[in-house]
């Protein structure tokens, strides 16, 4: 009985220290996971055309967040930060077969010819609303038959002197866009 009694007590201390170290490890902060940074691309669609470090180097806006969807022909992505949804910048892409002769036709009125960029392409400063700033738009016709858009939208209370600013930084982007496409 005596045997017995040490063999359960023995048995007891043990357990009663495994209970204290799973105790102490239950207390113990969890290492924080580290934040892994996707690309744009990982938005899928037209977002692997775009690049953060590369849209930063060309409009000066650091995105950091990307998403994309598709409506009918048209593949849209859109960079914005993940503290707010202004500004955004969206890229459209839309099969076509316009010639230059048609997209330049029905270019938007106070849309300026962009030279150097697809077959033909134009620039136009877009007025601010109610909830966002004013913006920016490119539109191209590519080499291969493509209809892109490119816009970028302030935060609300940037009006258009900070369009006109960006415009040919946005041009510059829409360039390296289109090279990278081809």
């Amino acid at each position: 009985m005596r045997g017995r009694l040490l063999l359960i007590g023995a048995g007891l201390l043990v357990l009663s220290g495994c209970g204290e170290s799973a105790a102490a490890t239950r207390n113990d902060p969890l290492p924080i996971p580290p934040v892994v940074k996707l690309p744009a691309s990982a938005g899928g669609g037209v977002c692997q055309l775009l690049d953060y470090p590369a849209v930063e180097k060309a409009i000066g806006t650091l995105f950091d967040v990307s998403a994309s969807t598709t409506s009918g022909k048209t593949s849209t992505c859109v960079l914005q930060s993940e503290q707010s949804s202004r500004p955004d910048l969206a890229l459209s892409v839309t099969p076509t077969t316009a010639d230059s002769a048609v997209f330049a036709d029905e270019m938007p009125k106070g849309g300026q010819t962009v030279k150097g960029l697809g077959k033909a392409a134009y620039r136009l400063s877009l007025p601010e609303g109610k909830d966002y700033g004013a913006g920016v738009e490119v539109s191209w016709l590519s080499a291969d038959g493509q209809m892109i858009n490119l816009r970028y939208t302030f935060p609300a209370g940037e009006g258009k002197p900070a369009a006109d600013a960006l415009a040919t930084k946005l041009v510059t982007l829409a360039k390296e866009i289109d090279a990278a496409k081809a």
